[in-house]
């Protein structure tokens, strides 16, 4: 559309135009004159691959996620190489888990489930199958599909509140029932190793944090160079960094 400038000249100060080469960009000229700025770089596109347990729930999804340009629909010949997959079923059942975990084999792929009913003893089931995001199928519409998508995309997770809740529960109640009594944590450190380190935090030495826990100076010596060697720290203010930072005390 060629567009015209709101202002004119006096005739004896026009010039004859000069023919532009136009681009596969059609710029938008308004009245006020100004530099053309660089053209903005087009949205990154997630690929999702959809799996559904019957063809109008696939096109169902599908079609919504067509619509959207930050979206590219990968066919199924092509699925390993997606970056999320969308799992829509009515339920959690032998046949979903078996489809859970052959995406789970796919370690470039994060995957959501979009399920009709889900109930809160299939949590394990879940988190075993390493599914990243929930939505509920009557909660599905274009725009929480496209955030269930870029969210995986992004590293992040995605689950109904009361979901995330009973969630919680269960990790509580792992820890206190399986790991607690093992001298275990959900983080890369035991407790043992956890409590010296933050003890370190505070200024302790070898020495004080052998009577804070009752272990022997040579067992704190050799706890903290155990967990400067795993986790390939250089020193003790290292590993107390680390641990800070990866929320572990």
């Amino acid at each position: 559309m060629t567009s015209q400038a709101t202002t004119s000249e006096p005739p004896t100060s026009r010039r004859p135009r000069r023919p532009t080469t136009t681009s596969t960009t059609t710029a938008t000229v308004t009245s006020t004159a100004s530099p053309a700025g660089p053209t903005p770089a087009a949205p990154r596109r997630v690929s999702v691959a959809v799996y559904a347990e019957d063809l109008i729930l696939h096109t169902g999804v599908v079609q919504q996620l067509r619509q959207r340009p930050e979206i590219e629909l990968i066919a199924e010949a092509e699925a390993d190489r997606a970056q999320t997959s969308i799992v829509v079923v009515d339920t959690l059942d032998e046949a979903t888990v078996r489809l859970l975990r052959r995406l789970q084999r796919n370690t470039t792929t994060r995957t959501g489930l979009v399920v009709g009913v889900f109930e809160a003893n299939a949590l394990q089931t879940m988190i075993e199958c390493g599914v990243a995001a929930v939505l509920r199928r009557a909660d599905a519409d274009q725009d929480r599909l496209v955030h269930l998508v870029t969210a995986m995309a992004n590293g992040e997770g995605v689950l109904p509140g009361d979901l995330l809740g009973k969630l919680l529960d269960y990790v509580g109640s792992l820890q206190r029932t399986v790991l607690d009594p093992r001298g275990l944590t959900l983080s890369t450190l035991t407790a043992r190793e956890a409590e010296m380190l933050r003890l370190v935090s505070e200024g302790f030495d070898t020495a004080e944090i052998a009577r804070e826990t009752s272990y022997s100076e040579r067992t704190v010596k050799n706890v903290l160079h155990d967990v400067a060697t795993r986790l390939q720290l250089r020193n003790r203010a290292h590993a107390v960094g680390y641990a800070m930072r990866q929320g572990l005390i």
